[in-house]
């Protein structure tokens, strides 16, 4: 376990901060972070590598994170009472490190046992009705009862109604801000016991407040840490449906409460369940979707950052892939279908761009030019 002096895993705070310093630099998401570390072996050697990757790119160096702002980060966290959790550690969990996007650091408070349970997501509408709040309360209290870390994100109606049901048994709120920062505010009550008595998980640097656009990826976390996704009254476009969007492209179970035609808050759920997802009325039937894959569980590798390094793109591959790029974004198994080049070489080149602030990544793995 990380200490209050910033050690984490049996590594220095010199190597927390060089992590901490690569994940806060502008340009530098969660895939970006893993390719960096696949390349360059650790996070000190990444980052005297970036002003040399962006000029390859064309552009200019991203802005580095200073190693104070990462010290201020460790500092802040260890006064909370939280501790950093990096996606090399072995304590991090297995499901979620699985993701492509898997965050590169998670900031905790709680009981960090409740990561080795199975888990499942139940997520729902904010403006749930009184007895969709009630069933999904029930719901959670009967999970964690039968040892099932319930996951939600601490937004109003269902997601509250979950986490007060599980948390005698097992909680944890993923929520979009800083761990310190409480959201919505009549949550912070709440929020607080969770931290003390289940566990709370943030993204975000503390301090961060949350904004719109921090919310769909609080949401892959929701999904990424779950073996099942349970969604609770939805409306069409809703956060929780792409919360169940999100939980089938990383293939994960999809279920959903069936609800009355006339009520739009059961428009998203009966569409889901028109749609494939497993109709739940009950406990038992998330146990009986949930038990057969618990088996998939297994540790992830003490480090997602082996492999051979890939080589260098030649300036013609350079050229012939910035042509193949525009506005429309594009899957990267696309660029390499038509340029024909090595995957790792296609990866070398997009990420090069990236830090040069040439491309932008989008979901799915697509990718767009800037």
């Amino acid at each position: 376990m990380a200490d209050s002096a910033g050690r984490d895993g049996g590594r220095d705070s010199g190597g927390a901060i060089a992590r901490l310093r690569l994940i806060r630099t502008a340009q530098i998401g969660p895939v970006t972070y893993r390719q960096l570390l696949a390349r360059f072996g650790d996070a000190a050697a990444a980052i005297e590598a970036l002003p040399g990757l962006a000029a390859r790119g064309g552009g200019r160096p991203p802005l580095i994170a200073d190693r104070a702002l990462a010290e201020r980060e460790l500092a802040t966290a260890a006064k909370l009472g939280a501790r950093h959790l990096f996606l090399d550690d072995p304590d991090y969990p297995a499901l979620l490190a699985e993701l492509d996007d898997a965050p590169p650091v998670l900031t905790l408070r709680g009981d960090m046992a409740l990561l080795g349970r199975t888990a499942v997501a139940m997520v729902g509408a904010r403006n749930a009705s009184a007895a969709a709040c009630r069933f999904a309360r029930q719901l959670a209290y009967q999970l964690a009862d039968q040892g099932v870390a319930v996951v939600s994100g601490l937004a109003r109606g269902i997601d509250t109604a979950v986490h007060v049901g599980a948390l005698e048994g097992g909680t944890i709120a993923v929520i979009a801000g800083g761990i310190d920062i409480a959201y919505p505010p009549e949550n912070a009550a709440l929020q607080e016991r969770i931290a003390r008595e289940g566990l709370l998980i943030a993204e975000q640097p503390p301090g961060t407040e949350p904004r719109a656009r921090h919310f769909p990826y609080r949401n892959r976390i929701i999904s990424g840490l779950s073996v099942g996704t349970v969604v609770v009254e939805a409306a069409p476009k809703s956060g929780s449906l792409i919360t169940a969007r999100l939980a089938g492209e990383q293939g994960r179970e999809v279920m959903a409460v069936p609800g009355s035609p006339l009520d739009p808050r059961a428009q998203g759920c009966n569409g889901l369940i028109r749609d494939g997802a497993i109709l739940v009325q009950s406990a038992a039937d998330v146990l009986e979707t949930i038990r057969p894959i618990d088996a998939r569980m297994v540790r992830a590798p003490s480090s997602p950052f082996t492999g051979p390094p890939p080589r260098d793109a030649s300036d013609v591959e350079r050229r012939d892939l910035v042509s193949l790029l525009g506005p429309v974004p594009v899957a990267i198994d696309e660029l390499i279908r038509q340029s024909g080049f090595a995957p790792a070489v296609v990866q070398m080149v997009l990420l090069e761009l990236e830090l040069a602030g040439r491309l932008e990544r989008h979901a799915g793995g697509r990718v767009s030019g800037v």
